[in-house]
Formats: structure tokens, C-alpha cells, sequence
């Protein structure tokens, strides 16, 4: 598709990525020619940046792209996981321009449309190497035609609040209550393999804490109707919906600062069947009474091994987050399903008396390997056995 760059033009606009600790990155602008601050992590995945960058859980967060080529594959309407673009800003090594038939517009534009800032030219496997040691660091990124040195792009990077205590569930969650796909459109036309959808005769409340659109996929296509709520749906008004289950999704952000979702896990518990990705796995046990904390760098790609310790099979899935739960406070009630190979953190808990399950990785992909996807059945199951 293309849209013929003026390459050297284009790299012109000189840029920089400020970190914490005084390190800079300098590089070229290719997104909005803004300024803005954020936590600085990094994505493994070698493909899938636009479901990287439509993936509210990244509010917050300046994204690094390890792998070196971005662009090629454009982006299009029917990859995008949100309405809307919600990280901070962007940081990758070369933008390259759309050469795919499925692109209905460039990167940089939509970057641009949706004011992210994005700095190429970034060595970006050195500052991986940088994350890794140092552990997750607040940066700026520079891409203004504003004058601005680096040393005061380091001040501001020091300035900036972070993530920790902070809630930014309420900022990507949804204005008002809405039922996913009501003429099955999103869904059925979205390549899954899928020739015929089946009967929605599953009940399921979602909140949105930032949920991806291929969660919601995925769960009609296991023959759930599903409602999504915003963030901070009471239990009352949740319950009297009568759902067969309850879903907690993924998001961005501290999940001890979401108080009011773990008030309502702590109260919807027991009265259905529920499940939980992500965010919606952090704040299920807090509510069941464990602790969470502070990854050092994060999990951040479509490449992350876990274990199932029920079956021992190993799972490569998809990770964001920069929380974990803390396996030495879980209480007696709950039972570790799935473990990261990585660095043996927590990856699934279930309820040892109630039909409460959850995961820290993504069983929908988008990007990512489809191994977990059983996990959508699991809850269809729960679902089937309550009504009995």
C-alpha cells in the first residue's frame, strides 16, 4: 500500500527517549509530534504490534518493540483489540512502510491520529538489555518540535508519578453498560476458523477494565451472550442481571489501587460461576485474601511458557503485566493451576470450594500462540455444571 516516505525528511525529526536513571536514547519522530512520559517496557513478540498498541492494558506505558521491523503489515480494522489507541507512547528500532493486502491504514498514521508519540531509530535490544538489569524505569519520550534538552527530559521522566497505587482501570473502561456484538459481526467474520456460530445460551456480565475485543470474541464463539459492564458496576446491579457467569478482565495498571473491583469480587464470589484474565486474576485474589507486587521488568509478549500442573503440559501463551500474585500469601481456599517457567511466578489459581478460576496470561492470543484457548471451554463447563 505505501504511502512514499521522505525517509530522509522523515528522520529529521530528531527525538529522544529519556530514562530515570540519566540514560537517553536518541532517535527520529514517526508518530505525534508530542511529548509524554510513561513506564518504559518491552513486547518480545516478532509480530502483532497493532494489537500491542490497541490493548488498553498498555495505558500508562511507553511500549518497546524488541524485534526490529515494524510497520510491514500496516494496520486494519478488524486486528484492533479496543476502540481507541491507550498507551502512552511508542518505542521501535525501523518503521517500515504497509506492503500487505489487508491494510487499511499506515502505522504512523494511526499513531498519529490517535496522538501517540513514537521514537524510531531506538537501539531497542540495548534498552531491553537495560530493563532487564535495571528493571522497569520511567521515561520521557520527546517527539515536540518544542526545545528541550536531554538532561530536562531526564528531570521530567524523574517527575512522573509511575503506575504504583494508581488506578487506570477507570480510565479505559467503557461509559456505559453494552451487549458484545449483538449481530454477531465482530465475531463470526474474524478468521478463527469459525464457518457457524453457536446458539449464545450462556449468560455472562464482563466488567471492562480495559478488556481486548478477541477475549469477547472468543467467548461468543463458546456460545456466550455477553454484556459488558464498566469498571465500576456495583455486585447488586451485576447479580441482577442473573448471569450464568462472571468474567473479570484484563487492564493496565496497580490492581491493589482498583479497590472497588476487589469489593466486588469479594461479593459476587460464590453467587456464579467466574473466571478471570490478567488484571481480573490479580484482583480475584486479592479478594480471596493473597497479596500482589511488582514484576522487575514484566511479562510482555506472545511467547511466555507456562505449565498447566494439572496436566504438565507446558503452554506458550500471551503476557502483559507488570503484577504478579504473591504465591506465599495465598490463602488455604485457593489451589496454584498454572505456573510461569520463567521465573516460576504465579500463572493460574482456582477455588478450592467455589467455581472461581483465573490466569495471568491471555488465552484469547491476539497476538499469540492459541494453546490456552481451552481455558473459554473451562468456563462453559463451570457454567453448564452450576445450572444442573
Amino acid at each position: 500500500m505505501g504511502h512514499n516516505y521522505d525517509w530522509k525528511k522523515q528522520r529529521e525529526k530528531k527525538a529522544f527517549l529519556a530514562l530515570e536513571d540519566g540514560t537517553v536514547f536518541k532517535g527520529y519522530s514517526v508518530g505525534a509530534e508530542v511529548d509524554k512520559e510513561g513506564e518504559v517496557v518491552f513486547n518480545t513478540g516478532l509480530a502483532g504490534y497493532q494489537e500491542v498498541i490497541s490493548d488498553p492494558s498498555y495505558a500508562g506505558q511507553l511500549v518497546t518493540m524488541t524485534y526490529t521491523e515494524i510497520g510491514s503489515v500496516g494496520v486494519n480494522i478488524d486486528d484492533m483489540e479496543s476502540d481507541a489507541l491507550y498507551l502512552n507512547g511508542f518505542v521501535i528500532n525501523n518503521l517500515n512502510e504497509s506492503s500487505n493486502w489487508r491494510t487499511d491504514e499506515e502505522l504512523d498514521a494511526i499513531l498519529k491520529r490517535y496522538n501517540v508519540p513514537c521514537i524510531a531509530g531506538v537501539d531497542t535490544r540495548a534498552l531491553t538489555m537495560k530493563l532487564r538489569e535495571a528493571g522497569t524505569m520511567k521515561g520521557y519520550i520527546h517527539c515536540s518540535a518544542e526545545e528541550m534538552t536531554p538532561e530536562q527530559g531526564v528531570a521530567k521522566a524523574k517527575a512522573w508519578e509511575g503506575l504504583d497505587g494508581k488506578d487506570y482501570a477507570s480510565k479505559v473502561t467503557c461509559d456505559k453498560t453494552h451487549k458484545w456484538d449483538e449481530d454477531d459481526s465482530k465475531s463470526s467474520s474474524w478468521g478463527l476458523g469459525v464457518d457457524e456460530l453457536p446458539a449464545a445460551e450462556f449468560k455472562v456480565v464482563a466488567l471492562d477494565f480495559g478488556i481486548k475485543w478477541n477475549i469477547l470474541r472468543s467467548m461468543r464463539i463458546q456460545g456466550m451472550d455477553v454484556t459488558v459492564v464498566p469498571a465500576k458496576t456495583p455486585a447488586a446491579e451485576i447479580l441482577a442481571m442473573n448471569p450464568d457467569g462472571i468474567f473479570f478482565s484484563n487492564g493496565p495498571a496497580d490492581p491493589a489501587a482498583v479497590q472497588y473491583a476487589i469489593d466486588t469480587a469479594k461479593e459476587v464470589l460464590g453467587k456464579a460461576p467466574i473466571m478471570g484474565i490478567c488484571l481480573g486474576h490479580q484482583l480475584l485474589a486479592l479478594a480471596c485474601g493473597a497479596e500482589t507486587y511488582r514484576l522487575k521488568f514484566g511479562h510482555h509478549g506472545c511467547n511466555q511458557p507456562v505449565m498447566n500442573l494439572a496436566t504438565q503440559r507446558v503452554e506458550i501463551a500471551s503476557h502483559n503485566h507488570n503484577y504478579a500474585v504473591k504465591a506465599e500469601t495465598l490463602p488455604e481456599c485457593l489451589e496454584i493451576t498454572h505456573m510461569n517457567i520463567n521465573d516460576e511466578t504465579v500463572a493460574g489459581i482456582k477455588h478450592k470450594e467455589l467455581p472461581m478460576f483465573s490466569v495471568q496470561y491471555h488465552p484469547e492470543a491476539a497476538p499469540g500462540p492459541r494453546d490456552p484457548h481451552y481455558l473459554f471451554e473451562q468456563f462453559v463447563d463451570l457454567m453448564k455444571a452450576n445450572k444442573k
